[in-house]
């Protein structure tokens, strides 16, 4: 759910401005690529199509973005991530959860067809990389207010589980409205 890729275009931008220092000069171009590689999928067409011109314009080489639907047609199924970073769609109910009931990325409980908050929060959790000598992988994402305290549709027992399987370090609840 990677959008026109906004998240991406900050991220490389820190990277290129902490990298300095460090040897690698800052690039993002050829020989970052070992450094930092991009991956991101949007359904929409006319989005994907900007996503990508979003990265070409400012010498993103490394992004993989892939077109298509994320949770039918996942096109990086295999792909283990150090970090993610989303802002998917919220609240959606029109997801065909009904069609993925026993997919493999619900580890914690298969989420309501009717809302794909928690198909998505299970989704990252899929990809990220599994914990090793650097602590694993980490996802920070943008949620739905009420995904915090909904029970509906078995909301609420995924949510336990995650915290029980100490997977979340913070929730940054935001004002209402704070985005209109």
């Amino acid at each position: 759910c990677c959008g026109s890729s906004g998240m991406f275009v900050p991220s490389v931008e820190f990277i290129r401005a902490h990298a300095k220092g460090n040897g690698h000069g800052g690039n993002t171009g050829a020989k970052a690529k070992a450094d930092i590689s991009i991956y991101g999928q949007e359904s929409n067409y006319t989005t994907w199509r900007l996503a990508r011109m979003n990265l070409a314009i400012r010498g993103i080489d490394s992004g993989q973005i892939a077109q298509g639907d994320t949770f039918h047609n996942d096109r990086h199924p295999d792909l283990k991530a150090d970090f993610i970073l989303a802002n998917p769609p919220f609240n959606v109910s029109d997801w065909g959860g009904e069609r993925l009931r026993e997919d493999k990325r619900w580890k914690y409980g298969a989420p309501p067809a009717g809302n794909a908050n928690y198909a998505w929060i299970q989704h990252f959790i899929h990809h990220l990389a599994p914990p090793n000598g650097r602590g694993g992988g980490v996802a920070g994402f943008v949620m739905a207010n009420g995904s915090l305290s909904t029970g509906s549709g078995g909301e609420g027992e995924i949510r336990r589980k995650i915290v029980e399987a100490a997977l979340v370090d913070c929730i940054v609840a935001l004002p209402a409205q704070l985005f209109l």
